[in-house]
Formats: C-alpha cells, sequence, structure tokens
C-alpha cells in the first residue's frame, strides 16, 4: 500500500509498521506527551470508557498489548488534514478475534488523541 499521511506529517505506514510489528516504543513516537487514549468495550462502557492520559500510561498499555500471543493488522484507513480513522484487527493465538474502529486526532504530526470502539469475540 502506498504511504498515507495526515497532518503533520503523521506516518500511517510506519503505525501499520509498528502495530503489525508489535513495536511498543515506535509506536510511541508517533503519539504527543499529553496524549489521550480512549477504549470503549463491552467492559467499558462509553459512559464509562477506558481513559489512559499521557504518552506514558499510553506506554505501558501497549507493552503490555505487544507482548500477547496476538497478531495485528491496520486496514481500511481514511486520512483527514487533522484526523485519520481505520480498523485495527487483531487476533489472539486461540482463534479469538478483536476488531477495533479506530480514529485518531492529530496535531503537528503526533497523536493527540485516540478513540477505539472494540469488538471481541466472546
Amino acid at each position: 500500500m502506498a504511504e498515507q499521511t495526515a497532518a503533520g506529517d503523521l506516518d500511517l505506514e510506519a503505525l501499520r509498521r509498528a502495530a503489525e510489528g508489535k513495536d511498543a516504543e515506535t509506536m510511541l513516537d508517533l503519539y504527543a506527551e499529553d496524549a489521550e487514549y480512549v477504549r470503549v468495550d463491552r467492559n467499558h462502557t462509553p459512559s464509562s470508557p477506558m481513559t489512559l492520559r499521557g504518552k506514558e500510561a499510553i506506554a505501558e498499555y501497549y507493552r503490555d498489548v505487544f507482548a500477547r500471543d496476538m497478531t495485528h493488522r491496520i486496514e481500511r484507513e481514511v486520512v483527514g488534514e487533522d484526523r485519520a480513522a481505520f480498523n485495527w484487527e487483531c487476533e489472539y493465538s486461540d482463534g479469538m478475534k478483536v476488531l477495533a474502529a479506530t480514529t485518531l486526532e492529530l496535531r503537528d504530526g503526533k497523536i493527540v488523541r485516540q478513540v477505539n470502539v472494540e469488538a471481541w469475540d466472546e
């Protein structure tokens, strides 16, 4: 796939490589220091989402997720001037799948807010 960029040159191809390669440090380079990560799923409802604030909190999360025995795939990107969206598909080694609809808000080439709405096989 051709490299796509968004506001301030966020490199979505670098994001794809980091996610699919389970490279937490490269992934974290794409986030602003004051970034926010919000996740809505069965256990974290829209009224009470999981919210991580700051790059260090997000770093802990990615290190945990990328240490798991699972694959990641980024697909169907849509890029705007200061936003991007894509599907993040994951599969655990036991076959359980997770699909996240992901939106990013961007500033100066960095992710300042990420919202994931996830559905899990259960």
